[in-house]
């Protein structure tokens, strides 16, 4: 995943001399890319006003690069697509399996399993570097899981699945909260959830509006691996068919949504002191991204996603993970695999911020700093923001010294 983002006012994508040319004259920041040889697997478009020529547009579509385009408040109004794989018979099945009760119920229980096993996966590993009981997380999913083993009794309950995911979503989000409020964040988050609109596409604070943009990103990301593996985005399994709605693309989000909230985690720490003036305020009191928070999130959603990890035997960008998941589902379908399984390696975190290392600076005594040869200062410091709730970097040369008996 290579994507690059374009936005603000006054931008021009043309073709001049078989090349892409992208302009934005207010930024002065201009793009030239010669034919096969752009190095973005898709653009990101998301500007207030501009303007695209038809021969940009068949100059895209013949190199396979996807437009995205958002809308004002960041979610995603639509994609250009290539043409899709001549896959009549699969959508055909794909249909009849849709129409069949217990095959679809089986596939979106297996949605629903493996995004909860992700989701905790993500917390256990965060509850390493931050204050959090993951004991107690893993009881309530275990809770939740026996209660609602209990209420379906092997029969398919739609209801009842949907109710599970949302109560584990609830506990999920939750705990994030109380992750985000040790990054030092000036942000609060209160969780998904509107009070006056039960749907998540307008954010009212600036945490979720980071949500959305990044689930905007991954949306997009999912549209184009569907549309080549040659499935209909309007036939879901966990998700209702809905007008004007894609719900096997919100299928699959569900399997990587995590990334999407790591990425905004990472982003948070990275940049503790982010203010309102950042995001934009709109005049129906809704928050959206900024070009350079945009810019720093879809640059942590790629490197997330373009993350190797064991897979299948062998080492996997997350992104191909997607893509095999896309494509077990299309094989299960056309029933050329018997049953279906839905697999996401856990993500494995290089971090040198342990919580008993953060116990051991907050613990240390004079002498046991001069033992260990680090400045005074820098303890100083590293004991002040630790104190202060935020989260600190351990150089590796501090690292080497904490570590020595």
């Amino acid at each position: 995943m290579n994507p690059l983002l374009i936005s603000g006012f006054g931008t021009s994508i043309n073709v001049e001399k078989a090349k892409l040319i992208i302009k934005n004259r207010l930024k002065n920041k201009n793009y030239e890319f010669a034919p096969h040889k752009i190095p973005h697997d898709s653009i990101i478009l998301d500007n207030h006003s501009g303007v695209i020529s038809f021969d940009a547009m068949k100059w895209l579509l013949k190199h396979d690069i996807q437009l995205s385009i958002l809308n004002w408040n960041g979610n995603l109004l639509g994609v250009t697509l290539p043409e899709n794989p001549k896959s009549g018979q699969l959508r055909i099945k794909q249909y009849q399996m849709y129409l069949n009760n217990d095959k679809r119920f089986s596939i979106a229980q297996k949605i629903v399993e493996q995004k909860i096993e992700s989701s905790f996966n993500l917390i256990k590993s965060l509850s390493n570097y931050y204050l959090i009981n993951q004991l107690k997380i893993k009881e309530q999913f275990e809770s939740e899981k026996r209660n609602y083993l209990i209420k379906i009794n092997n029969r398919p309950d739609f209801t009842a699945l949907l109710a599970y995911e949302g109560r584990i979503a609830q506990g999920y989000f939750d705990a994030l909260g109380t992750i985000f409020a040790q990054t030092g964040t000036k942000f609060t988050f209160s969780g998904r959830k509107r009070a006056d609109y039960s749907r998540n596409y307008n954010a009212s604070d600036e945490i979720n509006a980071l949500f959305n943009y990044g689930y905007a990103v991954l949306e997009s990301e999912i549209r184009k691996i569907i549309n080549s593996v040659g499935l209909d985005p309007g036939i879901g399994f966990l998700h209702e068919v809905s007008p004007s709605r894609t719900p096997l693309v919100y299928d699959f989000q569900e399997l990587f949504r995590w990334i999407i909230d790591l990425s905004v985690l990472q982003t948070l720490e990275k940049y503790p002191k982010l203010k309102k003036s950042d995001f934009i305020l709109t005049e129906n009191y809704n928050i959206r991204l900024k070009d350079t928070v945009a810019s720093i999130l879809i640059d942590k959603i790629k490197d997330n996603l373009n993350k190797k990890v064991p897979y299948k035997g062998k080492n996997y960008y997350y992104s191909n993970v997607l893509a095999d998941n896309v494509s077990k589902l299309a094989h299960y379908v056309s029933e050329k695999s018997k049953k279906i399984e839905f697999t996401v390696p856990e993500f494995v975190f290089t971090r040198n911020d342990l919580l008993t290392l953060q116990q051991k600076i907050l613990n240390m005594t004079p002498s046991e700093r001069k033992r260990h040869g680090i400045n005074k200062s820098t303890l100083f410091y590293m004991k002040k923001n630790l104190k202060s709730g935020k989260n600190i970097k351990i150089y590796s040369k501090v690292l080497d010294k904490l570590n020595k008996k």
